[in-house]
């Protein structure tokens, strides 16, 4: 009776260690128990880094959605300010360029802009001989004026009349320069300085090139850069899902609002297509949102704002466009998760808010799926992501999403290929390991890529630091996926990595023990259980 009673304890305690292992695993992938992924980045949300070449037909193309200019009054040598940074005159009366002489383009045409202030406000003017005021709230007719550029930096501007502005003996701009200006030194010439010209997102490339041009740019992208055969490359390296970035617009396909492209909701669909003809499934990743929750070209920024939290219309329609892709894809069997938001910017979304968005798309989700997994990210900056566990999103299949890039931070700067992989082992290793030890959702590393801030690295330095990003980021409870699938950027493409053995994709040597140990059991459960038979 004792040996029997033994044998039950021993099958016992086998069977709760292979529970233990199961519970860690992620519903609705095969083989793998978590998310080994990456990211179709620079597809459907177009980010002009990843593939620059997108935006070399556009006229004026230093002159996009969002860049930052200065003039410069070539007779007085003086810069162009919106006095209080805006709401007040313009006057031409500043030698040093600050953020009150700084403007922001707003692109009607390839010659025809607007200029908003560092405050908000868009540079006015009534008709021929007005003074120019920094005062409207938003632009309109009598906010746009005509750019002409000569072969160099200057530039005239004009009223859509047809008559130039110029300094006035006041240091005022004025609409009431006689006749047309030469590009000598006259009050109606100016230097102009491109301070900044960051943003090459979706807003800019369809606005920059217009409608049909974009449309044509854009159908031709989004049929070349992601095909069946990526999928058949992923599937041969072990990748078991994607995570694929789509835009707010994709919800109004056919024919979403200007000057937004459709197109996408058909790509989308092909790619659910093709990931479950190859045992893939697919993240939907909504990286781009109304008014924009970041400023940034990747979430379709217009001139690098953040208005996503100040308007709730804006959040309004983003849940609207969960709900439509959860309605459309929630039954779908290659569909895994539907991830809530991309990337909210910590210091301009308010925690409350975001909760409050988080909570609301994961009953929308659940009302289509009942196993979904709902994904929400973690905000960028200066942020805990200890505050979404103590939120209480939701009740099950729930996911955060952190991205862990060894760039875009300071601290980062001169490190050696040393000690950045250390970082992974300590810093990292340690977030994730209290992560997945609270009782909340499970982790997910939605975005690391195998790149630094190293000038110098070898190729032994880029492998040892991708192996020690695939350990440490094995161990999140969900999964991680890396960023992106292809780049014009060579260690930011996946595929280039894998051609070029930078990253030596197989599985960990933890992995190895652990699943050793789970057949091991199995075993043992299944020789205890038939003697006992």
């Amino acid at each position: 009776m004792e040996i029997l009673f033994g044998k039950w304890v021993v099958a016992f305690s086998l069977c709760c260690c292979l529970i233990f292992y199961v519970a860690h695993s992620v519903e609705g992938l095969r083989g793998d128990a978590k998310v080994r992924g990456v990211n179709l980045g620079g597809w459907l949300v177009v980010e002009g880094w990843i593939k620059p070449s997108l935006f070399d037909g556009i006229p004026n193309g230093d002159m996009l959605d969002g860049t930052q200019i200065q003039l410069k009054s070539v007779t007085l040598q003086k810069y162009v300010t919106a006095e209080n940074g805006g709401g007040m005159d313009v006057s031409v009366n500043r030698d040093i360029p600050l953020s009150w002489e700084t403007f922001t383009l707003w692109r009607v045409s390839e010659s025809e802009f607007q200029f908003r202030t560092s405050l908000g406000q868009f540079l006015t003017c009534f008709g021929e001989g007005c003074t120019i005021f920094a005062t409207a709230e938003s632009p309109s007719t009598t906010e746009t004026f005509e750019v002409e550029r000569n072969n160099n930096s200057r530039v005239h501007i004009k009223l859509k009349s047809g008559t130039y502005l110029q300094v006035s003996m006041a240091n005022q701009l004025t609409a009431d320069y006689p006749g047309t200006p030469g590009w000598d030194d006259n009050g109606a010439t100016f230097e102009m300085t491109i301070v900044a010209n960051n943003l090459h997102g979706d807003y800019q490339l369809a606005n920059g090139y217009g409608h049909d041009k974009a449309k044509e740019v854009l159908e031709t992208h989004r049929n070349s850069f992601v095909k069946e055969e990526d999928f058949n490359f992923l599937q041969k390296h072990k990748i078991n899902a994607v995570r694929i970035p789509v835009g707010w617009w994709i919800a109004f396909d056919p024919n979403p609002p200007a000057p937004f492209i459709g197109g996408s909701l058909e790509a989308l669909d092909n790619a659910f297509s093709w990931a479950e003809a190859y045992d893939i499934k697919c993240i939907i990743d909504l990286h781009a949102a109304p008014g924009s929750q970041n400023g940034m070209e990747h979430s379709a920024s217009q001139d690098g704002t953040t208005g996503w939290p100040n308007s709730s219309d804006y959040i309004s329609q983003t849940l609207d466009v969960i709900d439509f892709l959860a309605s459309r894809y929630g039954k779908h069997p290659a569909l895994l998760g539907i991830e809530l938001l991309n990337e909210p910017s910590a210091a301009s979304v308010p925690l409350d808010i975001l909760i409050s968005y988080y909570k609301q798309g994961y009953q929308i989700v659940r009302k289509h799926s009942s196993t979904t997994y709902v994904i929400f990210c973690q905000q960028i900056g200066n942020a805990d992501p200890l505050e979404l566990y103590q939120a209480n999103i939701g009740s099950h299949n729930i996911v955060l999403d952190l991205h862990y890039y060894n760039l875009f931070d300071t601290f980062f700067v001169n490190k050696s290929p040393m000690e950045n992989i250390q970082f992974i082992y300590q810093q990292r290793d340690a977030q994730l390991k209290v992560l997945n030890g609270s009782n909340g959702p499970l982790v997910f590393v939605g975005e690391w890529v195998n790149e630094w801030n190293v000038t110098d690295g070898s190729k032994t330095d880029y492998q040892d630091f991708g192996n020690a990003q695939l350990e440490v980021y094995n161990a999140a409870s969900f999964g991680w996926a890396y960023w992106t699938l292809k780049n014009d950027r060579e260690h930011w493409d996946f595929e280039w990595n894998m051609k070029n053995d930078y990253l030596e994709f197989s599985i960990s040597h933890k992995q190895q023990i652990l699943k050793s140990m789970m057949f091991l059991g199995l075993a043992s459960v299944w020789f205890y259980l038939h003697r006992l038979l």
